[in-house]
């Protein structure tokens, strides 16, 4: 089992001593557990970062992103939680996730 950092300066869990094998996305209706065997790829910067998995694509907003993109190219991050309604604009500063959007690619491709 991996050791995980609990450092709640982050909003999200990194995996210490190795990769993790899936990334749970906690949202605060439904939950999401997807294999890091299929991430395509991840693309952002500071306040925003987009994970496109086989099947659904995952957008990360907030700011302090960065770190979080190091964490995503060493396949160690374990989990990010979407923040409480409350939380979200509580002018947050530094590192932190303002929300999470998790859709399946199938939906995308139904819309056009």
């Amino acid at each position: 089992m991996n050791a995980v950092s609990v450092d709640s300066a982050k909003p999200w869990v990194v995996a210490r001593d190795e990769r993790a094998v899936a990334l749970e996305v906690v949202l605060l209706k439904q939950t999401w557990v997807l294999p890091w065997s299929q991430l395509l790829y991840a693309e952002g910067g500071e306040d925003e970062v987009r994970l496109a998995f086989a099947t659904h694509d995952v957008v990360v907003k907030g700011g302090g992103l960065d770190e979080l993109l190091s964490a995503l190219a060493d396949q160690r991050l374990a989990a990010i939680r979407e923040p409480a309604r409350a939380d979200r604009f509580s002018g947050a500063s530094g590192r932190f996730i303002r929300e999470i959007v998790v859709r399946s690619v199938d939906e995308d491709h139904n819309r056009g």
